[in-house]
């Protein structure tokens, strides 16, 4: 009489306790942050994956494409190379948070090291050359042993020229949490040219130029 007076819905709660119709439910709803993060986690790693791939070609692009013009080049030529590189990049939005910086590297007039000859950039991004700017080692032995990052320095041969690139970018995240955390990727690329006697930048067409910041 007691039991039955207090808990007059005994049977109700026993079936209840009972029931596990809505447990897979509750696993799911359970288990839908640890979804969702894993799932903002592999897009994200896919995002930065594309980014060098992208990055990687452009920097290969642009040494290559320098190198290649023949006889002369020319502001137009760069241009045209820089044009190349934006259109690779549309998809990161490369041209507003990143630079590439293409410079031309060959033997001083005095034979004393390395001189950057010309150097030309595009991009939105502030800085300039980790390596040297324009007109660098011209009459000095400032780079003796060439240019780049140390023990990966390039020298160009005696008579010819060597198209040196620097690409410095922005990563831009795919969702708005910092699973990586902020960071700047750095690709170098390096390219000899084919059969271009002349190593100096001309104007024929009287195009703007892509310069370049240097320190001061």
């Amino acid at each position: 009489m007691l039991m039955t007076r207090f808990f007059p819905y005994r049977s109700l709660l026993r079936r209840l306790l009972a029931d596990r119709s809505g447990l897979a439910f509750t696993e799911f709803a359970l288990s839908i942050p640890l979804l969702v993060g894993v799932g903002l986690f592999g897009l994200e790693t896919i995002n930065l994956a594309t980014t060098h791939l992208i990055l990687s070609n452009m920097a290969s692009q642009v040494a290559n494409s320098a190198g290649r013009v023949r006889t002369s080049i020319d502001e137009a030529d760069v241009k045209e190379i820089m044009l190349g590189a934006d259109m690779l990049g549309k998809k990161i939005k490369f041209s507003a948070n990143g630079i590439v910086i293409l410079s031309s590297v060959e033997m001083n007039p005095k034979s004393t090291g390395q001189w950057i000859r010309w150097q030309r950039c595009f991009g939105a991004k502030s800085i300039f050359s980790s390596y040297g700017f324009q007109g660098s080692g011209a009459a000095d032995n400032t780079l003796l042993e060439g240019v780049g990052p140390k023990g990966r320095k390039i020298i160009a041969p005696t008579g010819s020229a060597v198209m040196f690139v620097e690409l410095v970018y922005d990563y831009q995240r795919l969702i708005p949490f910092d699973i990586y955390g902020a960071r700047t990727i750095r690709y170098l690329a390096v390219s000899g040219v084919r059969e271009r006697t002349d190593q100096a930048i001309k104007n024929a067409s009287n195009t703007s130029i892509l310069t370049c910041l240097a320190p001061r």
